[in-house]
């Protein structure tokens, strides 16, 4: 697995933890809004990655039913999400076949959120383990004009800033 990899790993977790599904939870769930997340991802060397996004409700709701990205296929037949606190079990793969078991912890609020992954996978046989941490803090309701957003923010937001928070 290329740090490369990783980072789009680390990539879709931080949004699975965005969008983890929290039923009566009394901590609430991380809002829609402009976010700064920090991935930092280690398998031989460390590599780091700062962004700023804009996320709307709707892929919040998408990455609770299908918590992956265009990079990795992933499954966690073991995920505890509630109170503030996460935990998931499962693997990812990419669509050349290389899978990583992967292990994640971390806590989350309205406003904030954390989460800690560990991996392991093979390649050419040779054990890899690694990690990657994503650390993030909502910034506020609105996003600037400049801010990252996917194509679907593009299409909720309809050129505005704010996304909706339902």
């Amino acid at each position: 697995m290329t740090n490369r990899m990783g980072m789009a790993l680390a990539a879709g977790l931080s949004a699975l933890a965005l969008a983890a599904p929290v039923a009566a939870d009394s901590v609430g769930r991380p809002r829609p809004g402009y976010w700064e997340l920090t991935n930092v991802f280690t398998v031989v060397v460390t590599q780091k990655k700062v962004e700023r996004r804009c996320l709307v409700a709707s892929e919040i709701n998408k990455f609770m039913t299908s918590p992956s990205n265009r990079h990795y296929a992933c499954t966690y037949p073991s995920r505890a999400v509630g109170d503030g606190k996460i935990l998931l079990k499962g693997s990812c793969s990419t669509k050349e076949g290389q899978v990583a078991d992967v292990t994640a912890t971390g806590g989350y609020s309205p406003e904030t959120f954390r989460l800690k992954l560990a991996l392991s996978t093979r390649i050419a046989g040779i054990p890899l383990a690694g990690t990657a941490t994503t650390t993030a803090r909502r910034l506020g309701d609105a996003c600037p004009p400049e801010a990252a957003r996917s194509d679907e923010a593009k299409r909720v937001l309809k050129g505005g800033n704010t996304p909706p928070q339902s």
